[in-house]
C-alpha cells in the first residue's frame, strides 16, 4: 500500500507543517482518501460568511469538492462525512446545502455539536472519506 499526502493549489493552504488536505492510501485494489476537515475559509485566509450557515456550508462542499476532484474523484466516491456544528439547531440550514451536493445514496454519516472551532467566526467543519475504484 503507497500512502502520499497532498494539499490542492486549487484550496486555501493548510498551515506549513500542521496537517495535509489529503492522504490517499493506494492499493492493488483501489484507493482511499482521507480529506482533513474544512471550514469556509477564502482565498485570504478568513472565514467567508460570517454567521451565516448556508454560506459558510457552501463554501466548505466547494472545498471539498476541489480537493477531491484533484484526486479524479467526487461526491459519488464519498463513503463517510463527518460534521462538526458550533450550533445544532441551525442543522437544517446545513442539511440542505449538503443535500445539493450529495445525491442519491448517502455515506455514512456523524454530526455532533462542538463548543467552538479553531479558527473564530467558523460555524461548521466538515471531513470526509473517499473510496476510489
Amino acid at each position: 500500500m503507497l500512502k502520499t499526502t497532498d494539499n490542492p493549489a486549487a484550496v486555501p493552504p493548510p498551515v506549513p507543517g500542521a496537517y495535509s488536505h489529503v492522504v490517499r492510501l493506494d492499493s492493488g485494489d483501489g484507493s482511499l482518501l482521507f480529506l482533513s476537515g474544512q471550514i469556509a475559509l477564502g482565498d485570504d485566509g478568513e472565514v467567508v460568511g460570517p454567521d451565516d450557515m448556508t454560506a459558510q456550508s457552501h463554501r466548505v462542499m466547494e472545498i471539498i469538492e476541489a480537493i477531491l476532484a484533484a484526486h479524479g474523484a467526487g461526491w459519488d466516491d464519498v463513503v463517510n462525512i463527518r460534521t462538526f456544528l458550533t450550533d445544532m439547531d441551525r442543522l437544517a440550514e446545513y442539511g440542505a446545502v449538503r443535500r445539493q451536493y450529495i445525491k442519491g445514496d448517502p455515506p455514512t454519516s456523524t454530526t455532533v455539536e462542538v463548543s467552538r472551532l479553531f479558527k473564530p467566526g467558523a460555524l461548521l467543519e466538515v471531513e470526509v472519506t473517499a473510496a476510489l475504484g
